[in-house]
């Protein structure tokens, strides 16, 4: 990885701090009147934050090609900034920001003239900024860079708090208890002070999310709607189906059966488990529109999304786990424009064709089994992650020389040897 886990996050706070700036000029321009822009109160949008340091850790390697830096900085900053304004629909039901009246727009969140800026602004960051940013940070006393980032880090968390339970206290709009405690009931009272100062900063910002408060209905069936359980369930199904799609599709292309689990335990496909809960998610509401729209969200982002895995998997593991450079139209080995239509395909017929029926049939399990079986199955999957990623980093640290130390490493290299690593992952090469 070119910049260190504290250098990430001086980018991070850097361009929050000048997407604020930008946002808050823009807002205060258009409507004549200082606006506090972005979900925090303080001075921070880390929205620009999480682009620009996606950028700099997936796109370093496209530095030298112009047309393809541009192309995967405008793709990830669109992804994200649809992403972003889908999750705060989600959460507070209305949009924080609307591009519905610009020409080429799509959702009303993304359109084609942002696009092309935050692709011209990821090449001049990538290629420039970035380099200009941590060349100042280096120039800092250690000790000053550390409290700074790591101050303003604990900073921005509280203010997310407070912006978030801001936003569940618009959705709810509960009846407060009175609490006859005077230090509680003065802990209370700072805390609505918070949470109403928050609350007029979003009105004035975003009065869009105002204009009416939906209620929640609550479902008398398991898993009603589009919860943590429904994705939770969605998830573990499409890494099932993923995993075996990919292995008929291995056995038809190839000519031979081949593991395509991404874990250690059992077929499943991580890659493929999050896409389809993450798409479910994003387009859930999105469900009845023409395949089309389906179609190029799903090719975008799909690619977007295989391309970003393909470099943390590298960054993270050093192996890469697929390697499509002998197929034409690849963008380092790591997508091509064959999967990514595919990506698009398998985006209608989710949505539009499965996504309905394993609905239904999650919604069938009884409600008491319902949550009891999800649970178990959230920790099986969390400690199977976990395994998976520690045999992995053990794999590399096999390959640098460095000997068990301890009983979790020695563990490790008795039952997920190298041998053993490539049963489960067979195309996984060493980087």
């Amino acid at each position: 990885m070119p910049y260190s886990i504290t250098e990430l996050f001086w980018l991070f706070l850097i361009y929050s701090l000048l997407g604020w700036i930008m946002e808050t000029a823009v807002g205060t321009v258009r409507r004549q009147r200082f606006i506090n822009p972005g979900f925090t109160t303080g001075p921070f949008c880390p929205v620009y934050g999480v682009a620009a340091v996606m950028m700099a850790v997936t796109l370093q390697e496209l530095s030298g090609d112009w047309l393809f830096l541009f192309l995967g900085s405008a793709i990830i900053a669109t992804a994200i900034e649809w992403f972003t304004g889908k999750l705060l629909e989600k959460l507070s039901y209305k949009k924080w920001w609307d591009y519905s009246k610009i020409k080429w727009n799509f959702d009303g969140y993304i359109c084609l003239p942002y696009s092309v800026l935050w692709g011209i602004l990821g090449v001049f960051s990538v290629r420039f900024s970035n380099h200009l940013f941590i060349w100042l940070y280096r120039l800092l006393p250690g000790i000053f860079t550390g409290l700074v980032i790591w101050g303003a880090v604990a900073v921005l968390a509280i203010d997310l708090s407070a912006s978030a339970a801001t936003i569940f206290h618009i959705r709810k709009r509960k009846n407060r208890t009175v609490i006859d405690d005077r230090v509680a009931a003065a802990t209370r009272r700072f805390g609505l002070w918070i949470e109403a100062h928050v609350e007029r900063r979003m009105e004035k910002a975003y009065p869009l999310i105002f204009d009416a408060v939906s209620q929640i209905e609550k479902g008398g069936v398991f898993a009603e709607g589009c919860g943590f359980y429904k994705l939770f369930w969605l998830f573990f199904i499409g890494a099932l189906l993923g995993d075996g799609i990919e292995t008929v599709f291995c056995r038809i292309t190839a000519g031979v059966w081949m593991s395509r689990s991404s874990l250690v335990w059992g077929p499943f496909s991580i890659v493929w488990g999050f896409a389809i809960a993450v798409a479910t998610a994003l387009l859930y509401r999105d469900r009845t529109k023409p395949d089309r729209h389906i179609f190029v969200i799903g090719t975008v982002l799909g690619g977007a999304y295989e391309y970003i895995c393909s470099v943390l998997t590298e960054l993270v593991f050093g192996k890469v786990f697929w390697d499509y450079s002998a197929i034409p139209f690849n963008l380092g080995g790591r997508i091509n424009l064959l999967y990514c239509f595919f990506w698009g395909i398998v985006s209608v017929i989710w949505i539009k064709g499965m996504y309905p029926f394993f609905s239904r049939q999650i919604e069938r399990i009884p409600k008491l089994w319902g949550y009891i079986l999800t649970w178990v199955l959230v920790v099986f999957m969390t400690a199977n992650m976990l395994v998976s990623s520690m045999a992995l980093i053990r794999s590399k640290e096999r390959s640098e020389g460095k000997q068990a130390d301890n009983f979790i490493e020695r563990y490790l290299d008795e039952n997920y040897g190298d041998d053993r690593l490539a049963e489960i992952y067979p195309n996984a090469l060493d980087r």
